[in-house]
């Protein structure tokens, strides 16, 4: 079951501090870009991961084409995804041993979120990091 009560959440964003943003966009009002401007002002290390951008720099962080190409480790994975293309994200953020996958809201996949969990990771499904660090009073983290 995705972890989604407001106490998970807390714990959950209080201890990340480096983000996989899968589906990147350079659009300024695509909600993808807005969130990573968000999360980059809290403190965040945002790594932006879109195959079309791959190379290029997007908000001061090079773009990647997947995790699997990612050159570091992250603590959480934020998929930007039609909910029908996260399954092979999911399975590399299990084969990387990502500990959190967030799924955004309306991305909504309950046997990926199931696969992740028993393979002992975290997942929070149909939320937004932007909307819940300010609901739950979430202070900047210190990177």
């Amino acid at each position: 079951m995705p972890s989604n009560s407001p106490e998970q959440l807390r714990a959950i964003l209080e201890s990340v501090r480096s983000i996989a943003l899968v589906g990147a966009s350079e659009k300024t009002n695509r909600p993808s870009h807005e969130v990573m401007v968000f999360l980059q002002q809290q403190g965040y290390r945002v790594i932006p991961v879109n195959p079309r951008l791959a190379g290029r720099e997007l908000l001061g962080e090079t773009v990647y084409a997947d995790l699997a190409s990612l050159p570091e480790p992250v603590d959480m994975a934020e998929l930007f995804l039609a909910p029908e293309r996260t399954d092979a994200v999911i399975d590399t953020a299990i084969e990387k041993r990502i500990p959190v996958i967030w799924l955004q809201i309306g991305v909504i996949n309950e046997a990926g979120v199931g696969r992740a969990e028993a393979a002992g990771l975290t997942t929070v499904m149909d939320r937004c990091p932007k909307q819940e660090i300010p609901r739950l009073g979430i202070p900047p983290v210190h990177a």
